[in-house]
């Protein structure tokens, strides 16, 4: 969690602030305790953290509070249609 909180403030400073935080992947879209860790004393940066909504399941959805200025959402992946589609672009391309 420590190293993923320097990597936003490290882009949050180049960028002069951010607009969102996006968990996907296995990690970030299952576990709400390492969302609730990254996100913990993110307030600085706009970021009012709900913790009842994180603890929810399932699909796409927004974390933060409703009031927060920067907002935290998980948007689920899908790395084999992904890989299904490159690879059958490479086919065509031959």
């Amino acid at each position: 969690a420590y190293r993923v909180k320097k990597f936003i403030g490290s882009y949050a400073a180049a960028m002069g602030g951010v607009d969102a935080i996006i968990f996907t992947g296995g990690i970030g879209e299952n576990s709400a305790e390492l969302r609730a860790a990254i996100c913990e004393q993110m307030e600085f940066l706009g970021l009012d953290f709900d913790m009842k909504k994180n603890s929810t399941t399932g699909g796409a959805r927004i974390v933060s509070a409703d009031k927060s200025k920067v907002k935290v959402m998980i948007i689920p992946t899908d790395e084999e249609l992904v890989i299904a589609n490159d690879t059958k672009e490479i086919v065509l391309a031959m």
